[in-house]
């Protein structure tokens, strides 16, 4: 008999979470930067099953529980940053005493939203990698971004003036910029790593189409070849563009145009079944795609082939 449902507990906002913490009030109501070594676990309850409702930036070195975003376990000893947004369902489970060092970055979207930070911050797409996605610092990359949540720190200490969220704001944003880059530097570093992902990828999306899956379950979406390889859609993303210098639906079309050359040039079927065989529902929309990638239609292409 399955277990009824129970819905997450909903952190509301930040000054409930400082509560939950058993921290004094926020300086700032939309943004507080908190050290971890102030932090204590109240209300333990919440924190197996709880979302919240602002972003969160972790810098963390140590580890005082277990961290499960979906399915898995992560339990991280080493220096790393993780990313969350608003909605993300997780629980920390085994809370030790174990002595942690670091910071955590809390801000709700209102203190971002009239600025540019606020249409761009969804470009960030770690904010929707999984926790065994984190960044892994080096050394000097630790102490140039603790620097920068300590100077946050202090101005959020201030008495808030005409300056002050112009201020708070363009450090959020040299935060961001600074992680945006090390993630650059992970991808370029792991290169042993990433190499083993694109043959999987490779290998996942060559049996997709010659087993003949479109049939059945048509396109390979980014979501199904990122839950083939335990990745987020995002990262897989990411890491394809840093690598290859495409994203994985370009990855898909590329594929599948290779497909589509091979049943127009060796096989006598038409182009509405070949279009029905890699899944597509109506022959327009891959004679589209087909040129989109060619400059040909798929019946010039036949008949210059042979």
């Amino acid at each position: 008999m399955k277990k009824p449902y129970s819905e997450p507990y909903i952190i509301k906002s930040i000054s409930e979470l400082h509560h939950l913490f058993a921290l004094p009030q926020p300086d700032h109501p939309l943004i507080s930067v908190i050290d971890f070594e102030l932090l204590s676990y109240q209300h333990s309850d919440i924190w197996k099953h709880f979302t919240n409702d602002f972003y969160c930036i972790v810098l963390k070195k140590g580890s005082n529980g277990n961290l499960k975003y979906g399915l898995k376990d992560y339990d991280f000893a080493g220096g790393l940053m993780t990313f969350t947004k608003p909605g993300q369902v997780f629980s920390v489970t085994s809370i030790k005493d174990n002595p942690v060092e670091g910071y955590m970055l809390v801000f709700k979207a209102e203190l971002i939203r009239s600025y540019p930070l606020g249409k761009k911050i969804d470009e960030y797409g770690f904010f929707s990698y999984s926790i065994a996605e984190a960044l892994h610092l080096s050394e000097k990359e630790n102490m140039a971004i603790s620097s920068l949540l300590r100077q946050l720190q202090e101005e959020l200490k201030n008495n808030i003036d005409y300056y002050s969220q112009d201020v708070i704001v363009s450090h959020v944003d040299l935060l961001l910029h600074y992680s945006n880059r090390f993630y650059n530097r992970q991808f370029i570093t792991r290169k042993a790593v990433n190499n083993d992902i694109l043959a999987r990828l490779e290998q996942i999306v060559k049996d997709y189409f010659n087993h003949e899956k479109t049939l059945t379950q048509g396109l390979p979406t980014v979501q199904y070849l990122a839950s083939e390889l335990h990745l987020s859609p995002d990262y897989l993303t990411d890491l394809l563009r840093k690598t290859i210098g495409q994203g994985t639906q370009q990855y898909i079309h590329e594929h599948l145009i290779e497909k589509a050359k091979e049943l127009l040039s060796a096989s006598g079927f038409t182009v509405g079944e070949i279009a029905y065989q890699l899944g597509f529902e109506y022959p327009q929309s891959f004679s589209k795609l087909f040129k989109k990638n060619t400059k040909q239609t798929p019946l010039e292409f036949r008949k210059s082939f042979n």
